[in-house]
């Protein structure tokens, strides 16, 4: 990713969340996991990821748990689709801040799947 570094940097800072916003060219599966190489060449073990995406309008949410010498992780990177790889905005925020921009994007992209049993428990569990 091309503004890797950035987000390495990002995540040896404070705060429990790193919040990525970007454009990328790729699908959400390509994305994800061009995201992943990043945390885990920053020497992160990621011990969960999971992706939301909206086929309606072109935009979606990883978000990927690491842990690195007993420190935690959350990074969200919202991403939309575009011509190319361009980081829009990169910040550090506190727990709960975090949290409630997680649950924001996730309620905006899981509207119309509210039904979903597994979305249901995933929301619950956050």
């Amino acid at each position: 990713m091309e503004f890797g570094n950035e987000i390495v940097k990002k995540l040896d800072e404070e705060g429990l969340w790193t919040v990525v916003t970007f454009q990328t060219p790729h699908g959400p599966g390509v994305t994800l996991e061009k995201l992943a190489e990043v945390v885990r060449s920053a020497g992160w073990k990621i011990t969960f990821k999971a992706n939301w995406w909206t086929a309606d309008i072109p935009y979606g949410l990883i978000r990927i748990d690491a842990v690195k010498e007993g420190r935690e992780k959350i990074l969200l990177g919202k991403w939309i689709l575009g011509n190319e790889c361009r980081l829009i905005r990169i910040e550090n925020m506190d727990l709960e801040k975090g949290k409630n921009e997680f649950f924001r994007i996730v309620d905006s992209i899981t509207s119309t799947l509210i039904h979903d049993p597994v979305i249901r428990t995933m929301r619950e569990q956050y």
